[in-house]
């Protein structure tokens, strides 16, 4: 039937009342199939719709969830992306995302702070983010044909709003971080022409450093929009020419990384290791939450859900493999670094370098130049790359204008939304100094890890029991969801009293309420097992990991709290005006035409 294009009530309101279809649901997805029961309890009839207000049916519409249907994922015509990613691949994806040329930097700078105990703090890091990385690598074998990530997962699991508002805290982050690493990136390739004699000093500021003009307020750098350009290109050619460029320049990272680590091991005085940790514990700890986001970027893989040749086995090898990986190359670089040099004569701003600097070993130095460079265009080429799915994703269901959803007949890639975030990331890095809003990055990263740790024990429940009633009108799922609420609330205030001193009773208050809403997740709930990669220790480890993460939280910059705040209203503020009315929750009443996925394996659901 003819939809009325004047109507402004949802897409799911307009629809006529039908009877639904019996469709044959495949066993990997029997979980969902429930969970889209439910979520039809949030959906009003479309026949009284009408004469709903605005507000209940924003209500109404925030409430939907998506149920993921299992002959979606077997869908074989159309266009779409293509499978053409292996677990190596994967894995060097992940290692691509995160290490950047921080890994010569950031090792540094914290071992002024904590000494040598700075690999204690990486050792912290590395283990909770493990914790996320392990609810990762669940929901991407549980949904290992669909394109979304946490955004995905958390409308599977809560609600549509919800995973919008998710959506634009990471996206913010990805589009600053995107443009602060490509003036980065410029500044570093300035950097190493300039080891030629001729060209030192005769590169004008504005075409790689960045030169201010109306008193700062613009901030122009030529360099950095080219080599966003020049990704993006390479990007919208094909997953596999992308993934090719990837693979060479993390390799070329890694070797690097390891030739510096047995250059540097030989330079060791382990009387520079005593006393380890100089400054006490508390260091080690402060250290690990600011070394917590070397690690970020594991998650990327599990965006790459509808290229992964075999899914459901390959991406939570990816996503752990690459996590690991990753943790053993900074551990090694701590070690190498606190031992060649007393961490007190550590330099700010290139301490490994000028660490060989200092022993006569200046050709590592040079090295050290080439790793920055390959680590972060491989950094800023997954970033965009994830970005892309993500807008995806979005446009697939309705969130965001159908542009977004169209992929390209033959190269399969998302060629709009590629084209969409390398522009904004070349018109924020060719005009403005986004160094100076990196304080209020990283929201996102710990919103989307919270929100996705927790979406691992909403989705381990068992349905049958949802309906059941707790304690007056609230039902067990409720009651569940009021747990895990309870849980981040703790983390944020436990982080706020580490972070300004308060007494101590403060925190293990905090830490006791956590405790008892972990019991009630415990033993109020009942649990199955899902299909693919399990998670253990569910529902503990989702638990400490929501709880560590919102302590991250609190840790961040004031600015970066407001930024949370007024991101959120605005995105309110968007779905309320466009996403409510054009959002498709259910793939199976409302097929889009741009979903089509080739080379679908057989262990793939």
């Amino acid at each position: 039937m003819t939809q009325e294009p004047t109507s402004l009530l949802p897409v799911w309101a307009r629809a006529p009342t039908r009877r639904p279809k019996t469709t044959r649901r495949h066993p990997l997805h029997l979980h969902e199939a429930a969970m889209e029961e439910e979520g039809a309890d949030h959906r009003p009839p479309s026949s009284s719709s009408g004469g709903r207000g605005f507000l209940s049916g924003l209500c109404a519409a925030a409430l939907r969830r998506k149920p993921i249907s299992a002959h979606a994922a077997h869908a074989a015509s159309g266009e779409g992306l293509v499978r053409q990613l292996g677990v190596f691949e994967l894995v060097l994806l992940g290692i691509g995302a995160s290490i950047g040329a921080g890994i010569f930097v950031v090792t540094g700078t914290v071992a002024r702070d904590a000494g040598p105990g700075v690999t204690i703090s990486f050792v912290l890091a590395g283990a909770a983010c493990v914790l996320n990385a392990l609810c990762y690598a669940e929901l991407a074998s549980r949904f290992p044909a669909v394109v979304g990530g946490a955004y995905l997962y958390t409308y599977a699991a809560f609600n549509e709003l919800t995973a919008f508002l998710v959506f634009t805290q990471l996206m913010l982050d990805y589009h600053i971080g995107a443009a602060s690493i490509a003036r980065s990136l410029a500044s570093y390739f300035v950097q190493f022409l300039e080891l030629i004699p001729f060209l030192k000093g005769h590169i004008p500021t504005w075409i790689g450093h960045g030169e201010e003009f109306f008193g700062g307020v613009v901030s122009v750098n030529i360099l950095a929009p080219i080599l966003l350009i020049i990704l993006t290109t390479i990007l919208c050619y094909g997953v596999k020419e992308s993934s090719a460029v990837n693979t060479f320049m993390t390799t070329l990272k890694i070797v690097i990384v390891i030739v510096v680590v047995f250059a540097g091991v030989f330079e060791v005085d382990v009387s520079n290791w005593s006393p380890f940790m100089p400054n006490g514990f508390k260091s080690v700890v402060t250290g690990a939450t600011v070394v917590f986001f070397a690690y970020v970027g594991f998650d990327a893989v599990a965006n790459s859900a509808e290229e992964a040749k075999k899914p459901q086995r390959d991406l939570p090898i990816g996503i752990l493999g690459s996590l690991l990986a990753c943790v053993l190359l900074y551990v090694a670089v701590c070690l190498v670094i606190t031992g060649m040099v007393p961490y007190t004569l550590l330099g700010e701003d290139a301490p490994l370098a000028e660490a060989f600097a200092a022993k006569g070993l200046k050709f590592v130095t040079v090295l050290i130049s080439i790793g920055a460079v390959a680590g972060l265009t491989t950094t800023l080429l997954v970033g965009l790359y994830v970005q892309s799915r993500l807008y995806l994703g979005l446009g697939r269901d309705g969130l965001l204008p159908s542009i977004f959803a169209k992929v390209h007949p033959t190269r399969h890639t998302p060629l709009h939304s590629q084209i969409w975030v390398g522009c904004v990331a070349a018109v924020l890095a060719g005009l403005f100094n986004v160094h100076e809003l990196s304080h209020i990055l990283s929201v996102g990263t710990l919103t989307g890890y919270s929100v996705v740790s927790a979406c691992v024990i909403t989705l381990r429940w068992n349905d049958k029991t949802t309906s059941c009633r707790s304690l007056g009108n609230m039902s067990i799922w409720q009651e569940g969801v009021l747990c895990l609420v309870i849980i981040a609330l703790c983390g944020f205030v436990a982080g706020m009293c580490y972070r300004f001193s308060y007494a101590i009773a403060f925190m293990i208050i905090a830490l006791l309420i956590a405790v008892a809403a972990g019991f009630a997740l415990q033993f109020r709930q009942v649990y199955v097992d899902p299909p693919g990669f399990s998670c253990p220790g569910v529902p503990i480890v989702p638990m400490v990991s929501v709880f560590f993460n919102m302590l991250l939280f609190a840790q961040l910059h004031e600015e970066a709290w407001y930024r949370f705040v007024i991101l959120s209203l605005l995105a309110v503020g968007v779905y309320a005006g466009y996403g409510q009315y054009h959002a498709v929750p259910s793939s199976s009443d409302h097929p889009h035409p741009a979903v089509a996925y080739h080379g679908i394996p057989s262990e793939a659901p």
